[in-house]
């Protein structure tokens, strides 16, 4: 036990009593009595409440071995002592003293038995102790014997084998650290090749293997610098994100979503993919206006650079306004292009992780942040698309509002408002947007630019009707408004020209492609639809018959098939605002020759302000179909146009003052209204110079056109030309085939119109529209009143004694003279004719006309008559049947207007006072004088005194309401 304890000794070791005495204040806690355990068990403490006392001490306690307990306590002290606080704090420091010293009595009696049979190992341990040193001696003594025997170069051989083995490791490990040290270059290298993610694999491993070195002093500095390393690709990893905004390739973006996903920075990538786009979107328009704005200033000293985008857009000039537009939707395209294909390559890959079945080796919680991760990526990119719809739609809305384009030609205007629709036909498939800002926008150019165009066409069409000569321009017989390339939209099932609000309403193909899937930018095709048309209208010169003409338009839908020199005299108006030029007379007189020696009798007839205003309605319905809310702003102008028109036409050869006097009712109620209407509502009465009086605000003038004057070369007073009636079939026939064309578009207007608006175009049309025939009645009435001399007429027949005696059997001359003037008028309607056609209905009113006012004329003959004679009423007659008989002869009327008229008026002759008093209440077309006149001569035959003055004072009764 001695020689143990030596032992023990000399190796430093201590027994466990003085091990115990040897221990820190800390380790050294005073081990109770046996009272002192008795009374801690006794002591009821809740086990719940003891261990919260325990973790009420203070942390320091249990830091470390140096720690003085009483120091720490002292300099915890405030500066003002307080003995209760003190006291306090003090009971509190006794009770964690007792429940840490009840805590060690409670282990050291549970750990009791163990430590009985610890010192009983102890003491096992010690008896082999005590041999083991036996052992060592007699060991020590053998390994002398033993040193003896080898030498000690077999030893250092063994000890240089083992030095070997670590100089090969630490050489290894120093060639490990060269190969780290070299890794820059290669990663500039993969860097420079765009393989990102063999970088990023690179850089991860090569931090792997220096966290393996890290004792190694060179290896810190290595770390950091791998640290900055990975830094600088993730910043030309940003970089290269960027790109794909403007240019989306495929094998590109896949490098770079595999080297984020490599960092696990994929929702990261996405957050800053969407600032790369809103950048890019901005940065995009900038350099577009940029550059039209420097290249149009030339060499202006203004710093547009430093300018914000919307004030750039105001420098845009008019020549460079489309093309700058053009290529700002076109670049715009580029990135909503790169987006859409974004999307799709995330979709690609969300269906193929979704097919591709999980690694066995995966595991929950990989998979379940994967699904996050590509959950976030997807609504990500969901809620992106209406926000950089937003941003073009904004930054687009800024370039249209910087310019005014109130004096743009007609077809730039239509240009911009294709490429705006097209615009948000793109916006409609990207996002399903409506686009409420760009339709906002260019509704507010639009109204702008149609009210400055609508007055400049009022005042060029006012132009055109004071300059007209009203002759006629030779069109085809097949010539229809469709052939016109104004109205080539109407045949297009899905022009570029139609809204998309229209397009989502209209049946398309079911096999129609998205302009994403389609290739090539929208914008550059809209360029290429734009190309010259032509068009194939006006009749041909020299062909002698409609069959010849009919074989070489056979096809005349296609302009290829048509030879050159037959395309020389189309009307060709491409141009908006260029007014429709007047063909020379000789051109006009050459091919109403020809077109009469065709005999075209279907032919239309209309003139070179007609075919205008027909153009007009063409561009103002195309605008229409391009832009819905303003549709009723422009159908009201459509209106307007056709107003003037006919107005014009009528102050030029229908405003008369004897249409109240002739009694026949030729203008109805609803034309005087829509004739009334017209005036206030349009045209200005009041003198040029006065337009700044007193008389109204000037807004409300300039909504009005002057009242068009007929032009000096119009000649309505010669009777050899029937009192210019040329001119008047030509200009009222040419308001009813406007009006025919207003019918056959009723159809498309309707459409184009919103609901609650319908109810004006209905009244448009009922109204106004359909009174244009009406207009025939008082133009041509003019001809027929001034054609056949009828107060001749009234002179002869107040030269024939009518109370003969005897009935006669020859009719008097004033009918042969009557009847001659309606001959020559059928011989001068006939010379009309070669020069103009006169159609059947106008033919027919002519001749209705000049019949009433012949038969009208004869009853005031009649009534003019002092005496009459039972034979001269038969005489009457006579001449009546034979003026009739003639007649009947000279045209193809039937039945002869007015006859009636005439006979009854002859008849009443014979009528009895009863009959006569029945006659004149019942028959109020006669006037007061003819009915006055019949009873005057009715006296002394059959009717008394009495009887007259009763029948008078009946027509007396009669004409007083009128008075």
């Amino acid at each position: 036990m001695q020689k143990i304890k030596s032992l023990m000794a000399r190796q430093g070791l201590k027994s466990p009593q003085e091990s115990m005495a040897d221990m820190s204040p800390v380790e050294n806690f005073r081990i109770p009595s046996k009272e002192e355990l008795r009374e801690m068990r006794e002591q009821p403490i809740d086990p719940q409440a003891e261990q919260e006392i325990i973790d009420s001490i203070e942390e320091v306690y249990f830091s470390s071995d140096s720690f003085d307990m009483v120091q720490h306590e002292l300099e915890k002290l405030p500066p003002d002592l307080n003995l209760q606080e003190i006291e306090e704090y003090r009971d509190k420091l006794k009770r964690q003293q007792s429940a840490v010293s009840k805590k060690v009595a409670d282990l050291i009696l549970e750990k009791q038995p163990s430590y009985v049979k610890e010192l009983e190992r102890v003491t096992s341990l010690q008896t082999n102790l005590q041999l083991a040193a036996v052992i060592c001696t007699n060991a020590r003594r053998q390994l002398s014997f033993s040193k003896e025997g080898f030498t000690e170069a077999s030893l250092g051989l063994l000890a240089n084998q083992r030095r070997r083995q670590l100089l090969t490791g630490l050489l290894k490990s120093l060639r490990t650290i060269k190969t780290l040290q070299r890794t820059d270059v290669r990663l500039s290298e993969m860097l420079e090749e765009e393989d990102y993610p063999g970088a990023i694999q690179l850089c991860l491993e090569c931090q792997k293997a220096a966290s393996t070195f890290k004792h190694y002093s060179c290896i810190s500095e290595l770390n950091s610098k791998l640290q900055d390393t990975l830094e600088q690709i993730e910043e030309q990893l940003d970089v290269a994100l960027s790109k794909t905004c403007k240019h989306f390739d495929v094998s590109h973006y896949t490098k770079v979503q595999l080297a984020y996903t490599l960092l696990g920075k994929t929702q990261t990538a996405m957050d800053q993919l969407h600032m790369h786009f809103t950048q890019a979107i901005h940065n995009t328009v900038f350099q577009v206006v940029l550059g039209y704005v420097e290249l149009c200033a030339g060499n202006a000293d203004t710093k547009f650079q430093k300018m914000q985008y919307k004030d750039l857009c105001t420098h845009i000039t008019t020549d460079s306004y489309i093309p700058c537009l053009t290529d700002l939707c076109k670049a715009l395209w580029e990135v909503m292009l790169s987006y859409h294909r974004t999307m799709q390559w995330h979709e690609e890959q969300d269906k193929e992780e979704a097919a591709s079945p999980d690694p066995e080796g995966s595991s929950e919680d990989g998979s379940d942040e994967a699904v996050v991760g590509r959950t976030y990526v997807k609504k990500k990119l969901e809620h992106g698309l209406s926000r950089i719809w937003q941003d073009v739609q904004l930054k687009v809305k800024a370039y249209l509002l910087g310019t005014d384009m109130s004096n743009f030609k007609y077809d730039d205007f239509i240009v911009v408002l294709d490429v705006i629709s097209r615009l948000m036909q793109v916006g409609e498939e990207f996002c399903g947007s409506r686009s409420e800002v760009l339709q906002e926008s260019i509704k507010r150019q639009s109204v702008n630019y149609f009210k400055n165009y609508h007055r400049t066409r009022l005042e060029e069409l006012r132009m055109f009707l004071e300059n007209e000569t009203w002759e006629l321009c030779p069109v085809k017989s097949n010539f229809s408004i469709a052939q016109l390339h104004e109205f080539k939209f109407m045949g297009q099932c899905r022009s570029p020209s139609v809204s998309p609000s229209r397009q989502a309403s209209s049946i398309t193909s079911p096999t129609e492609v998205s302009l994403f899937l389609q290739g090539g930018n929208p914008f550059e095709m809209q360029i290429d639809s734009k190309e010259e048309e032509t068009e194939d209208v006006l009749a041909s010169n020299g062909y002698e018959s409609d069959e010849l003409e009919k074989n070489v338009y056979q096809d005349y839908d296609s302009d290829s098939d048509v030879a050159e020199e037959l395309k020389q005299d189309y009307v060709d108006e491409q141009t908006g605002d260029v007014p429709v030029k007047s063909v020379s007379r000789e051109t006009l007189r050459s091919r109403k020759r020809s077109d009469y020696n065709l005999n075209k009798t279907n032919a239309p007839i209309l003139t070179n302000t007609t075919l205008n205003v027909i153009r007009l309605v063409g561009k103002y319905m195309q605008m229409m179909s391009i832009l819905q809310p303003i549709a009723f702003d422009v159908i009201h102008c459509v209106s307007q146009l056709f107003d003037y028109y006919l107005y014009a036409v009528y102050t030029f050869f229908g405003r008369n003052d004897m249409y109240e006097s002739s009694g026949l009712g030729l203008i109805s109620s609803r034309l005087r209204t829509t004739l009334n209407r017209i005036q206030e509502s349009l045209i200005d009465m009041e003198p040029s110079g006065e337009s700044m009086g007193p008389h109204g605000p000037p807004e409300e003038r300039r909504e009005k056109v002057p009242s068009p004057h007929l032009s000096q070369m119009v000649v309505l007073t010669s009777s050899g030309t029937l009192y210019g009636l040329a001119q008047r079939v030509v200009a009222t026939e040419s308001l009813v085939f406007l009006a025919e064309q207003f019918d056959f578009l009723q159809s498309h207007l309707d459409a184009m119109m919103p609901s609650a608006k319908k109810p004006f175009l209905q009244q448009f049309y009922s109204q106004t529209v359909s009174t244009a025939s009406e207009l025939r009645k008082p133009i041509y009435w003019i001809v027929a009143a001034r054609a056949i001399d009828y107060e001749q007429m009234l002179l002869l027949m107040a030269g024939v004694k009518w109370d003969i005696k005897e009935i006669m059997s020859q009719h008097n001359v004033y009918v042969d003279v009557l009847l001659k003037e309606f001959e020559q008028f059928n011989k001068r309607l006939s010379e009309v004719s070669r020069q103009v056609r006169i159609p059947l209905s106008v033919s027919n009113v002519l001749w209705e006309h000049c019949i009433r006012l012949a038969n009208r004329t004869l009853v005031e003959g009649y009534a003019n008559v002092k005496k009459c004679s039972n034979e001269g009423r038969a005489l009457m007659q006579l001449d009546f049947q034979q003026f009739l008989t003639k007649l009947e002869r000279l045209t193809d009327l039937r039945p002869i207007p007015d006859k009636e008229f005439v006979e009854t008026y002859i008849k009443a002759y014979y009528l009895t006072e009863n009959d006569m008093e029945q006659f004149i209440k019942n028959h109020r077309e006669y006037s007061m004088k003819q009915l006055a006149n019949l009873v005057n001569v009715c006296l002394g035959s059959h009717i008394n005194k009495k009887a007259r003055q009763k029948l008078l004072a009946a027509i007396d009764d009669i004409d007083r309401p009128k008075r």
